[in-house]
């Protein structure tokens, strides 16, 4: 038998970053993954404090901000790259009402570092009312990130590529197959509706749809174009635009009504020809008050979950990693904002 500190169940931004407190800490560890690409890994990579309907932020921006770009330098140690993007978010005006609302909200103290107050004029879309600069927004280098890290563990022995059956699993002897462990993560997404020990948790599909195109006018490539979606370059030939928000159309196929919403939400602002190379999809795990869901069975207390993401993995993904580590490691309690024990009544 091999002993671990950890198992981990899940590949996407929870358990990855979950994964980075147990190297940096000196943990002995697992992570199994399926070796499909989950919710996570077709990301947009999107970093943003600032919520681009209502020009709001949320509980904690700053502080998962700032957390976020401190541990991506810590995997750089290891991985030899730092997978953070320096391209930050140009929110294209609709009108003259929306410039006055940014400017009126850039002067509250939780937007003050967030809404640039200087608008500018991009080059090859249109934007008549000109757009504001999210500040301290960026991309994550999403392939890179999950090729580096898997790479990583990989070469460590930490990657196991194998659907996870729970029923190998022994709760009370703490061993799955050949491992004997302390404590088991399921970071699972919307996979935990099949996990008989979390698959009640109010987790929700959000299915989202995003295009890879080509444009036959080239946008900035040092910024993030974001008007009903997001527009930014993957290589030389590719740009990203998306996503969508479906919690309706659920099924696993590409729904030509997300294409054609992606299609005419570009068309509003790229006034150029442009041919979509691929269309991919995938499921959000989304909870009612947007908060993340995390803690421990009630009943094995070796067993604990992290899920419900939703559209801001990277920032809830690492920034919450680092409170569970400290809930199972030094019993420091969960905010009760983001602990299981909320739904617990």
């Amino acid at each position: 038998m091999k002993n671990v500190d950890y198992i981990i169940v899940g590949d996407g931004y929870a358990g990855l970053f979950f994964a980075h407190q147990l190297i940096r800490n000196n943990k002995t560890f697992v992570l199994f993954s399926e070796g499909q690409k989950s919710a996570s890994q077709v990301s947009a990579g999107i970093i943003n404090p600032v919520v681009l309907k209502k020009f709001t932020t949320f509980w904690k921006a700053q502080e998962q901000i700032d957390f976020l770009k401190s541990t991506l330098k810590e995997i750089e140690n290891y991985t030899g790259e730092n997978y953070l993007i320096d391209a930050p978010i140009h929110r294209i005006f609709h009108d003259e009402n929306e410039q006055s609302l940014w400017l009126k909200k850039s002067g509250n103290d939780d937007l003050l570092y967030f809404l640039d107050k200087n608008f500018d004029h991009l080059k090859a879309v249109k934007n008549d009312f000109l757009s504001g600069k999210v500040n301290q927004s960026a991309r994550l280098n999403v392939n890179g990130f999950f090729t580096g890290l898997f790479s990583f563990l990989e070469k460590n022995e930490k990657l196991i590529v194998e659907k996870f059956i729970y029923s190998d699993l022994d709760v009370e002897k703490l061993t799955y197959r050949d491992f004997t462990f302390k404590n088991i993560l399921f970071c699972e997404g919307m996979g935990v509706k099949h996990n008989p020990f979390f698959s009640e948790i109010p987790v929700n599909p959000n299915k989202g749809h995003h295009i890879k195109v080509e444009l036959s006018e080239k946008i900035p490539e040092n910024i993030t174009i974001k008007k009903k979606h997001f527009l930014f370059p993957l290589n030389e030939q590719l740009y990203f635009y998306g996503g969508t928000y479906d919690r309706e159309q659920l099924h696993h196929e590409i729904d030509d009504s997300a294409v054609e919403q992606l299609k005419k939400g570009l068309t509003e602002f790229y006034p150029h020809p442009f041919e979509i190379k691929e269309v991919n999809f995938g499921f959000r795990p989304t909870v009612k008050d947007r908060r993340p869901i995390i803690g421990r069975h009630s009943d094995y207390h070796n067993l604990y979950v992290f899920n419900g993401l939703g559209a801001r993995g990277i920032l809830n993904g690492c920034y919450f990693s680092k409170s569970l580590f400290d809930f199972i490691e030094k019993d420091i309690p969960l905010d009760k904002e983001i602990s299981l024990e909320r739904f617990e009544n």
